[in-house]
């Protein structure tokens, strides 16, 4: 097999290229088109994203995602690697054992690769290197209540513990990091649970910074050590600095933010409209700024979904509150449109933070990348076709998002795996070609 195209994304630049496939590899790349390649024309070729924050909740809640649904949903987007989220499902990936039970779920059910974080909590702190064994890719825990009672939050005495018993490890030790320390405000003076501004209020910048501040205080007392640190869905602009200063020491601490936090903003969320409510909350523009300069300055390397689907009763679309309201957004497919549309990166460099920085940071070294030696994983993308995100055409189980009815510019045409399409002209294949990847990371 061979494709060609006038703008394939190879070492960071966009040119004429053919890709020669053998057994699911990339076996081959030269700078002349092949006559005999299936030509592209003047589509742009990049690697396959790899989403390394999703949550697939199967088994347990499979009724608000699940493998299949799940992984047909990235397909669309290009993705061609998914590393699910080790809560939410029933059992939490917090044991070998449990682990095993989520293997079994996932089989004949993926349709693009899935990778595994697993799950850090007060009690499973001997279960953490035989969960890596196994193939996880590292640990999320959560440094305030997570929402669901079988994955309780873990301390900063508990992170340490972690970090222990992880030193001599390639892991990643990732956290939630928001911290309950009771500062709230109100200045709107609004208690309205239908009003954005009082939720918004209920989660300060404060609980991102200390919280962060943690993360990097344990990363600190672990710089001499392969163990990694990780900041999820960074919400908080204002916590960035503290992420900064901690990586000029040398520390060991990378951070992601969402497409969500670098797409919409406080100021234009419907009261009432819950669809918008994540935890960190979904904060103002001049906070979107301050994400957008630290990608540029790379302190922030990666972006994600952190696609977090639940039920419709769930998210009380009918009623509006924001307090009772699950906390999740649903995107997951969109991301490589939405940062097309919204942003004035080169699609180059959003490649490098959606695919072979997500890639590495999973210690994925086969993926991410057009190179020799690397899975065939492609995203055929059209950076110019404009159209509209009509919900009800998602793959996602639960067809419902706040980018309903947005006109967006950048639309993925076909999805490569392995050298297998996935996934062309609105439609999955018939048959799940995703393998679930349970080698050990390396150092």
């Amino acid at each position: 097999m061979s494709i060609s195209s006038n703008r394939v994304l190879i070492d960071g630049v966009l040119k004429p290229a053919t890709i020669y496939v053998e057994d699911g590899k990339i076996a081959k790349i030269t700078t002349l088109i092949d006559p005999d390649s299936k030509s592209y024309g003047d589509l742009c070729i990049i690697p396959g994203l790899v989403d390394a924050h999703v949550h697939l909740n199967e088994p347990g809640r499979t009724e608000w995602e699940g493998f299949e649904t799940g992984t047909k949903a990235a397909a669309s987007g290009g993705v061609t690697t998914v590393i699910d989220m080790p809560l939410n499902a029933i059992p939490p990936t917090t044991t070998v054992p449990n682990f095993e039970l989520k293997l079994k779920a996932a089989e004949n059910q993926c349709w693009v690769d899935v990778g595994f974080w697993g799950g850090l909590v007060p009690d499973n702190i001997d279960d953490l290197v035989p969960l890596l064994d196994r193939g996880v890719r590292g640990f999320k825990g959560f440094l305030i209540e997570s929402g669901v009672d079988e994955f309780p939050m873990v301390t900063p005495e508990d992170m340490l513990k972690a970090a222990e018993a992880l030193k001599d490890t390639p892991a990643v030790l990732m956290f939630h990091a928001e911290m309950d320390c009771g500062s709230c405000s109100n200045p709107s003076g609004s208690k309205d649970p239908r009003t954005y501004s009082t939720f918004l209020d209920s989660r300060p910048d404060k609980w991102e910074i200390d919280a962060v501040q943690s993360v990097c205080d344990v990363g600190r007392e672990y710089k001499n050590s392969p163990l990694k640190f990780h900041v999820v869905h960074l919400g908080s602009g204002q916590a960035v600095p503290v992420v900064e200063k901690a990586q000029k020491e040398d520390v060991k601490i990378t951070a992601e933010t969402c497409f969500h936090y670098l797409t919409l903003s406080s100021e234009k969320v419907p009261d009432g409209n819950t669809l918008y409510k994540c935890c960190p909350p979904i904060r103002n523009t001049d906070n979107q700024r301050s994400l957008w300069e630290a990608i540029k300055k790379n302190v922030i390397t990666t972006v994600v979904s952190d696609h977090s689907p639940c039920t419709p009763n769930l998210k009380q679309l009918d009623i509006g509150d924001f307090n009772k309201a699950w906390g999740g957004i649903t995107s997951l497919g969109l991301g490589l449109t939405l940062l097309t549309t919204f942003s004035d990166l080169s699609l180059p460099r959003i490649s490098e933070l959606t695919s072979l920085n997500t890639a590495n940071q999973a210690g994925l070294k086969h993926k991410g990348k057009i190179a020799v030696g690397y899975d065939a994983d492609f995203c055929i993308f059209d950076p110019d076709f404009v159209w509209t995100i009509n919900q009800a055409n998602t793959e996602f189980k639960n067809k419902f998002t706040p980018y309903n009815n947005l006109q967006v510019k950048g639309k993925v045409v076909q999805t490569i795996l392995r050298g297998n399409t996935v996934y062309e002209n609105s439609h999955v294949s018939e048959t799940p070609l995703g393998q679930l990847i349970t080698t050990k990371r390396e150092f």
